[in-house]
């Protein structure tokens, strides 16, 4: 059988005297399971329409993830 792959430990929680440790892998999940009951939340709300949101997301895309070319080098 295949060797199962080592998981690479995020965090550790203690609440009283048990410790917990959580993969990378279930932080992800709980990160995004939360975000994606947030957003619904406040689209139920009407805190903002989803429309909002995805324009919103695209900004932050624009800003933030750039391709390779778009870097520029400064000349010496």
């Amino acid at each position: 059988m295949g060797e199962e792959k080592e998981k690479k430990i995020a965090l550790k929680i203690v609440m009283g005297d048990k410790e917990r440790e959580v993969t990378y892998e279930e932080l992800c999940l709980s990160n995004n399971l939360a975000q994606e009951a947030l957003v619904r939340l406040l689209v139920k709300k009407k805190v903002f329409k989803s429309e909002e949101l995805l324009r919103e997301m695209e900004q932050v895309r624009k800003e933030r993830y750039r391709s390779p070319g778009d870097l520029t080098t400064p000349s010496k």
